[in-house]
């Protein structure tokens, strides 16, 4: 019997080795493909995943693995595969699409930046893009881009709360302001994007308007935290509506007691309001506490001023400088305003 050269014998067990492989991988993500269109995602992921034991470097399994990890929110074995297919290929479009919305959902905005930059023409990536750009506080490129983003979908609440917020990092509050409006009437269930509406009429002293949605917000569920409270209550008083807003403020100061600056901020916001009896009133709160208080006995003082009594007022402020000179810097500001 003629023998056959072991170099032609290892050749052949090799290519019979390799085929057999080659077709238990694909039987195997052809089962695979049969559970996945059946929406049995578990069992299909698993035979997706026998599948790569046959060929590590099978695209298609690799892919479709990564679909169903992601159809059972299992996003960092989704992620895994991607990856590997990425790195197979880098210019598997599908892949890269994917890998796009997945480092911007784990809060990687610069791998999304720079997946997103590959990615032209692929769902969603304007946005994507975008919106790294504004948490990478690269605000003149988010800007360029929601805008963009809503010329072609005005109604994506998201990006217009997105706008917004990134004229307001600006600090272009007025620019801000519209942007705020509409995110609010798109999506009325964010108590955040209402509540930070309230905060930037409020800045821009439109207290009516900020005591408006600081309401809506609570009505949401915002947490009525004590800084929501003293927020509204002075937006009440600043506003005229002083019960409203003295309620509020009395109901912190009890959790509160003794607190001077929250009794200083009445007192100034009701001095501010040109009611003069309610400021002296906690300028008095305040001088019980610490009858060495400067700046109590000196808002006092400009009380009395403004009642006409400027000789008793004025004695007043006299004696505060003389206990805290650093007052008098107070004096010749509301000197010069007129005061």
């Amino acid at each position: 019997m003629k023998k056959i050269p072991l170099l032609i014998f290892s050749f052949i067990a090799c290519s019979i080795g390799f085929s057999q492989k080659s077709d238990s991988s694909n039987l195997y993500f052809q089962k695979g493909m049969e559970e996945k269109n059946a929406r049995h995602f578990l069992a299909a992921a698993k035979y997706f995943d026998k599948a790569l034991t046959f060929n590590a470097a099978y695209k298609e399994a690799l892919l479709e693995n990564g679909y169903a990890n992601l159809e059972m929110r299992k996003t960092d074995i989704a992620k895994g595969h991607f990856t590997k297919l990425y790195e197979l290929d880098p210019t598997n479009k599908p892949a890269i699409k994917e890998l796009t919305s997945l480092y911007f959902d784990y809060r990687q905005f610069q791998k999304a930046v720079e997946f997103a930059l590959k990615c032209t023409g692929c769902d969603n990536t304007e946005k994507i893009l975008a919106m790294s750009n504004y948490h990478l506080e690269d605000y003149g490129a988010a800007i360029k881009g929601l805008l963009s983003v809503l010329a072609k979908n005005p109604n994506d609440a998201e990006a217009v709360y997105t706008l917004g917020r990134s004229y307001l990092d600006m600090e272009q509050y007025k620019a801000a302001l519209p942007w705020y409006n509409k995110a609010v009437q798109l999506d009325a269930d964010k108590n955040v994007w209402a509540y930070e509406l309230g905060l930037l009429y409020y800045n821009q002293n439109e207290f009516k308007n900020a005591a408006i949605f600081f309401n809506k917000a609570a009505e949401k569920g915002y947490p009525l935290s004590n800084d929501f409270a003293e927020n509204l209550g002075y937006a009440y008083i600043y506003s005229g509506e002083f019960d409203k807003g003295e309620k509020l403020l009395l109901s912190i100061l009890a959790k509160k007691p003794g607190n001077k600056d929250i009794l200083r901020d009445i007192a100034e916001a009701y001095y501010g309001q040109k009611m003069y009896d309610k400021s002296l009133e906690y300028c008095q709160k305040l001088m019980e506490l610490d009858m060495k208080d400067a700046k109590a006995l000196y808002q006092a003082g400009l009380c009395f001023q403004k009642k006409g009594q400027k000789d008793k007022g004025q004695g007043m402020c006299d004696k505060a400088i003389e206990m805290d000179p650093s007052l008098a810097g107070m004096r010749q500001k509301n000197m010069t305003m007129g005061l």
